[in-house]
C-alpha cells in the first residue's frame, strides 16, 4: 500500500501525518518517525505555465521507487472571481484541459495518476489538498524574476514552501536530468530529513549527491589591531583554534551523511567550505554541475521568511537549479 501511516506528536499528542510538522507550539517538532518507511505521494500543482510543465517534467526525472504514486492539481487563479460568468466558464474549462493535460503527462510514470480540480485560490488549494492527499512531496514552478515579479508570481510558491509540512519542490527551468544533488548538511533535524527523502529513492547507477557543510568563520576583530604584539598573537591563535574545530565538527557530520548515504546506494561524497551558507551552496551548485539543490528550511517564527529562513529564501531566488 501506499498509504502514509500516521501517529501521533510525541510532544503535544496530536495526530499528525509521517511527514508533518507539528506547529501546536511556537517551536516546531518533528514526529519520531525513524523506524517508518518513507512512501512517496507526490503532488503536483500546476496552471499549465511553462514552469508548472517543467516541474512536472523535472518530478518525473526522479529516481521514485515502485510504489511512489502521483497527482496532479489545477487551482483557479486569483483573478477568477473578477470576470464575467461567461468569462469564468471558460478559464474554468481552460483549467480542466490543464488538469487533464497533466493527468496524462503522469500516467507516463504513474499509470494510476489522477488530477483534481479545486475551485480555491492556489495556495490554499495546494496546502489543503497537500494535506488530504498525505503528500510526502509538493511540486510546483516559480514564475518569479527579479524582485517585483517574485512579490507576484512567486508568491505562491514561496507560501507553500514555507507553510507546507511536507518537502516541497520548486522548479523554475526544467531539469535535463535528475542524477546529481548537492545538499546542504549542517547535522540539524531537517537537513537529517533530506537524507532521509533520499535514501527513499532507487538512485542507481550514475546518480550522485555532495554534502556540502557551510561554515560560517570565526573573524579577528578589527580592534585587535590595537593591542599589544603579544595579545594579538594570542587572539589570532585562539581564533585559528576555534575555526579548526569547526572545520572538524562539520568534517565528522559530513563523513557519517556520506555513510547513510552510501548505504543507500548513493554515490557520495561530502566538502566542508568556509563562508556564507548560501553563497557556498550556490558556488557548490555550479562546480558541481549539480540537477537539484537540497536544503532544510528553518522554523524561526511566523513571519513566511522566517519560517522558510534566508539561506531557502535566497535559494529560491538565485538557484539556477530546481529546489527542494
Amino acid at each position: 500500500s501506499c498509504s502514509l501511516a500516521d501517529g501521533l506528536c510525541s510532544s503535544c499528542g496530536r495526530p499528525q501525518s509521517r511527514f508533518s510538522v507539528c506547529r501546536s507550539t511556537s517551536t516546531n517538532h518533528l514526529l519520531p518517525d525513524k523506524k517508518m518507511p518513507w512512501q512517496h505521494r507526490i503532488l503536483l500543482a500546476t496552471d499549465g505555465s511553462p514552469s508548472a510543465q517543467a516541474a512536472l517534467a523535472t518530478a518525473a526525472k526522479f529516481p521514485w521507487p515502485p510504489a511512489s504514486r502521483a497527482q496532479a492539481l489545477v487551482a483557479r487563479s486569483n483573478w477568477l472571481p473578477a470576470l464575467s460568468e461567461q468569462a469564468r466558464a471558460a478559464a474554468k474549462e481552460n483549467f480542466r484541459m490543464v488538469a487533464d493535460a497533466s493527468r496524462r503527462a503522469l500516467t507516463r510514470c504513474w499509470p494510476e495518476a489522477k488530477a483534481v480540480f479545486i475551485d480555491e485560490p492556489p495556495g490554499d488549494a495546494i496546502l489543503g489538498e497537500a494535506t488530504r492527499f498525505k503528500a510526502s512531496l509538493v511540486v510546483l514552478g516559480w514564475r518569479g524574476h527579479g524582485t517585483f515579479r517574485r512579490l507576484l508570481a512567486g508568491s505562491v510558491s514561496r507560501h507553500v514552501a514555507a507553510q507546507a509540512q511536507c518537502p516541497v519542490l520548486v522548479v523554475r527551468e526544467g531539469a535535463k536530468a535528475v542524477r546529481r544533488f548537492v545538499v546542504g548538511f549542517d547535522g540539524c533535524t531537517n537537513s537529517e530529513r533530506a537524507l532521509e527523502f533520499l535514501s527513499a529513492l532507487e538512485p542507481g547507477r550514475g546518480r550522485s549527491v555532495v554534502l556540502v557543510n557551510a561554515v560560517q568563520p570565526v573573524q579577528t576583530p578589527a580592534s585587535v589591531g590595537r593591542f599589544p604584539s603579544s595579545m594579538r598573537a594570542s587572539i589570532r591563535h585562539e581564533v585559528a583554534a576555534l575555526n579548526e574545530k569547526q572545520r572538524l565538527d562539520a568534517q565528522a557530520t559530513v563523513t557519517a551523511g556520506i555513510t547513510r548515504l552510501k548505504e543507500s546506494g548513493w554515490e557520495a561524497e561530502g566538502e566542508v567550505r568556509f563562508g556564507a551558507p548560501l553563497a557556498s551552496l550556490l558556488a557548490a551548485v555550479g562546480e558541481h554541475r549539480a540537477d537539484v539543490l537540497m536544503l532544510g528550511a528553518r522554523a524561526m517564527g511566523g513571519l513566511e521568511n522566517a519560517l522558510l529562513g534566508s539561506v531557502a529564501n535566497g535559494a529560491l531566488d538565485l538557484s539556477t537549479v530546481p529546489v527542494l
